[in-house]
């Protein structure tokens, strides 16, 4: 406190001796302090308040104290805020229009019609709107999480590419590489927020869990052909079974398998024994079809004996003759015939060698001309 009233008292004492302060003199000896004259500007803390005299006396005007400074300074800084000076109701103003327009923006929201929001309250769940235009308490006491829920998601499972392949073993101890995708949508937005930690991955894992307990139940063939689609519909009931049991709030849509091949070390060997085989297969199956037909060929000719033989036991000399002239007809009519008929009776004429003879003579005769020429 010693240096500070001595330098209170050296800058009154410049200020009443008209030497000039800091901000000017004063304006006189006898004006009673800064504020007395008219002469020099005056100081920017306003005149200040008698000093009580210090030490043993003096005739001299007293200066402030430096308690009396630091409770004008704060009076000053009051002064422009709200309810320190004529600026208060235009602060007070300001601030009810920006806390009205704050209440405003984050009461109302939007949701979309593919999304549903969820809205929870100092983060408790409170409830699950649809699309359109909503109200709530304002933020931050409410908050709004929206989600899409008509969305149809996909995860990616293994890969097509040889240098990342996903192995998996098969029912008959053999190791198929496999690539599928798992297809997905919400179903419940609020188990799907806040029941499981992450849903995607646990998605992806319940999917490669569902696909290897399936691949583990079916032979290397079956699972790279005719039970293909068979091995996806499993996959599919299983997840959503899991899921359903860990409340995710999701529904599997569909599994698809886009790869499923034997790992590329032995593909080649591979290809080679399914070759073989689907020839095997070929075979096999042109020689069901040759049986088949000679079945069925067999099967007719014995209905055809059998209803035939209905009609013998009818009236046995006519079919006799009957199946002697179908017969004789059937062989005659491969061959060439000369009918020899008794005396006094006109000859047959062997109109198909005649018939013969006037194409070979053409024949000829073409052969001729065309030598000729």
């Amino acid at each position: 406190m010693t240096k500070i009233e001595d330098f209170d008292a050296q800058t009154l004492k410049a200020d009443s001796g008209g030497g000039g302060g800091p901000w000017g003199g004063s304006g006189g000896q006898g004006g009673g302090g800064n504020g007395g004259g008219s002469g020099g500007p005056k100081s920017p803390w306003g005149q200040f308040p008698p000093r009580r005299p210090s030490g043993g006396g003096g005739g001299g005007q007293p200066g402030p104290s430096f308690e009396d400074f630091i409770r004008r300074g704060q009076e000053r800084l009051r002064g422009g805020f709200p309810g320190g000076g004529g600026n208060g109701a235009v602060w007070r103003w300001a601030i009810l229009a920006f806390v009205v327009l704050w209440i405003v923006m984050t009461s109302f929201y939007r949701i979309d019609a593919a999304q549903r929001g969820v809205v929870t309250r100092l983060g408790k769940y409170v409830t699950t709107s649809g699309p359109g235009l909503h109200l709530k308490m304002p933020a931050p006491i409410d908050s709004v999480t929206k989600l899409q829920y008509e969305k149809e998601n996909a995860i990616q499972i293994g890969s097509t590419d040889a240098a990342q392949p996903n192995l998996m073993l098969t029912g008959d101890q053999n190791i198929i590489d496999i690539a599928y995708t798992v297809r997905w949508k919400i179903r419940d937005p609020e188990l799907y927020l806040f029941q499981l930690a992450d849903p995607d991955q646990t998605i992806r894992e319940v999917g490669e869990s569902a696909m290897r307990e399936a691949i583990s139940a079916v032979g290397l063939s079956a699972a790279i052909g005719p039970q293909r689609q068979q091995i996806a519909d499993q996959v599919r009931d299983r997840m959503q079974e899991l899921l359903n049991s860990y409340r995710a709030g999701v529904q599997v849509r569909a599994v698809e398998i886009r790869q499923a091949d034997p790992p590329q070390a032995v593909d080649d060997a591979f290809k080679e024994v399914s070759a073989a085989q689907q020839e095997a297969e070929q075979y096999l199956n042109q020689a069901r079809a040759y049986a088949q037909q000679l079945l069925a060929g067999a099967q007719g000719a014995t209905a055809e004996f059998d209803a035939v033989y209905e009609q013998y036991r009818l009236s046995p000399t006519v079919t006799r003759k009957r199946i002697y002239f179908e017969t004789m007809e059937n062989i005659l009519s491969k061959v060439d015939k000369t009918v020899v008929e008794p005396a006094g009776v006109q000859t047959y004429l062997p109109l198909a060698e005649v018939g013969k003879r006037q194409q070979q003579a053409a024949q000829k005769a073409a052969a001729a001309e065309a030598g000729a020429n």
